[in-house]
């Protein structure tokens, strides 16, 4: 399972907003079934970004975002995404 969250941000906070994915990414990798990651930044549009993360199964990508770390670090800055269906087999 892939699952993929967009987001938009400005310029002025690129640096920090990398930071901030992956640190969600650390948080998602800590959990069982995590397959790996990425976190990118749109060669076009800069202010586009991309956190994609892969999971043996659904389950194993909703039991992480269920955790307690996951809910206090990485939840608030998912929260953020653009609004949009993430989640592909």
């Amino acid at each position: 399972m892939i699952a993929v969250a967009r987001f938009e941000v400005p310029l002025a906070s690129a640096t920090h907003f990398r930071a901030e994915l992956e640190g969600v990414r650390d948080v998602l990798a800590e959990a069982a079934g995590y397959l790996g990651g990425e976190v990118g930044q749109n060669l076009d549009e800069p202010t586009l970004w991309v956190l994609t993360t892969r999971w043996e199964n659904v389950g194993s990508y909703r039991r992480a975002l269920s955790s307690t770390r996951a809910k206090l670090e990485a939840i608030p800055v998912l929260a953020r995404a653009i609004d949009e269906a993430g989640a592909y087999e």
